[in-house]
């Protein structure tokens, strides 16, 4: 069932991955993000598929307009930088743009989001203070049409 509330997209983007089926993380995540505005917490052991439990029914409901639509917020730019791998693939299938900004990130990158702000923005609460802080006047044009946020490691910011 949670196969059928995917985008076109992301259903050929499995198919073609050979999955065979998925984690009840996912499957769970799938039904529960596509069918409801409601906010979840997802949980479950390491390794157990919870970026793509989060990932995949967000991305199937991303329009083409501009602005940052998903933000991603986590603590560490290796987190960041692992996550980017994992959903580049997937995106690339749907023409989604990802924008990774930390302290390590190319600065040219940073700056295309800034005049052209669209798809997914993978970043660190310092980073997300220093925009705020830094260019408080480019935060409408960037967020204008923000859908949904993911807080990787949670327990990071309690």
């Amino acid at each position: 069932m949670p196969f059928k509330l995917l985008s076109l997209p992301v259903k050929r983007y499995i198919r073609e991955k050979r999955w065979d089926c998925f984690r009840p993380i996912q499957e769970a995540a799938v039904e529960k993000i596509t069918s409801t505005d409601y906010h979840y917490i997802l949980t479950s052991k390491t390794a157990s598929g919870k970026t793509e439990a989060a990932f995949l029914p967000v991305i199937s409901q991303l329009k083409e307009e501009p602005g940052v639509q998903v933000l991603y917020i986590s603590p560490l730019i290796a987190l960041i930088n692992d996550q980017l791998e994992r959903i580049e693939d997937l995106c690339r299938h749907m023409d989604i743009k990802i924008t990774r900004w930390h302290g390590d990130a190319n600065r040219d990158q940073k700056e295309k989001l800034l005049n052209r702000p669209e798809g997914i923005l993978l970043i660190t609460p310092e980073s997300l203070e220093s925009l705020f802080v830094n260019r408080p006047h480019r935060l409408n044009a960037l967020f204008s049409n923000l859908r949904f946020i993911i807080l990787d490691e949670i327990h990071s910011f309690v």
